[in-house]
């Protein structure tokens, strides 16, 4: 999925996943990539989409994958883990018709990034129900022109937790894999191939600092305006924890790109 997402680039792709249910958790044993057209913020299936789904799933079982649809994947490169409101409609139409079933969602981009994958996997809850206040949850960066369709939509839906398994043949395949491409991962830069976005994180930073510094300052020239001061300064902390975490992601690449450099191109100057 993670490979799929990455051929997508800049464009969100779609896929479904097969698998099976074990008592309160959802399987994931396969699955495969759709053929929609996706843009830079949404992806929507078709009925080409929809023929061939189907076909897919039926030849699947007659070669003896006997899992059905469990759930469905796209991508979201770049700004993270979440559902849309368009997400959020998919997810409600699928669980009223497919149920049991899952929306996942992974971030290609961040996750060469950070080196890790970024994945999240999502249920929605039912029309009109107002889930409880809850504690804070894990925080994670959304840019800026994506915050006010987070926000509107993030207590219709509510996140599961995420292990991964690796069978025999997982292993053995991803040794064969290993061996077949372990120079392009040791010549591979994180620094390089995310420089695109790298730099969209600070000019999105650098965006939501001047306006938590303009907020900032209009408060101080007003008072009784106590509420609003510190939304203003919850928008700075925000702002500081991204930089952060560009920062470290930065550092982590360059340090890589130093080790590399240590061990292949600096063998012989003791000499």
């Amino acid at each position: 999925m993670v490979m799929h997402a990455r051929s997508g680039g800049n464009l969100e792709v779609m896929g479904l996943m097969l698998g099976k249910v074990d008592g309160e958790t959802m399987i994931i044993m396969d699955s495969f990539a759709l053929p929609v057209e996706g843009t830079e913020t949404r992806v929507n299936a078709q009925a080409a989409a929809y023929e061939y789904m189907a076909a897919y799933i039926e030849n699947a079982k007659q070669v003896g994958r006997l899992e059905n649809a469990i759930g469905w994947y796209h991508s979201h490169p770049g700004y993270g883990c979440w559902l849309s409101g368009i997400d959020v409609s998919t997810q409600m139409l699928n669980q009223q018709f497919q149920e049991p079933f899952v929306a996942v969602v992974i971030d290609p981009t961040r996750t060469i990034s950070a080196g890790k994958v970024n994945l999240g996997a999502f249920r929605t809850y039912p029309k009109g129900y107002k889930p409880p206040d809850e504690g804070p949850s894990e925080y994670q960066t959304i840019p800026l022109n994506k915050i006010e369709d987070f926000g509107v939509h993030c207590k219709q839906y509510y996140a599961l937790e995420v292990t991964y398994f690796k069978s025999s043949l997982d292993r053995k395949l991803l040794e064969l894999l290993w061996n077949k491409y372990w120079v392009n991962t040791l010549s591979s830069s994180s620094l390089l191939t995310n420089s695109d976005y790298t730099t969209g994180q600070v000019f999105d930073l650098s965006e939501k600092l001047e306006q938590s510094e303009a907020q900032l300052g209009r408060g101080s020239f007003m008072l009784g305006l106590d509420t609003h001061d510190r939304k203003s300064e919850d928008k700075l902390a925000k702002a500081t924890r991204d930089s952060c975490k560009t920062t470290i992601e930065a550092i982590h690449g360059l340090m890589s790109q130093v080790i590399k450099d240590k061990l292949f191109n600096q063998i012989n100057t003791s000499n």
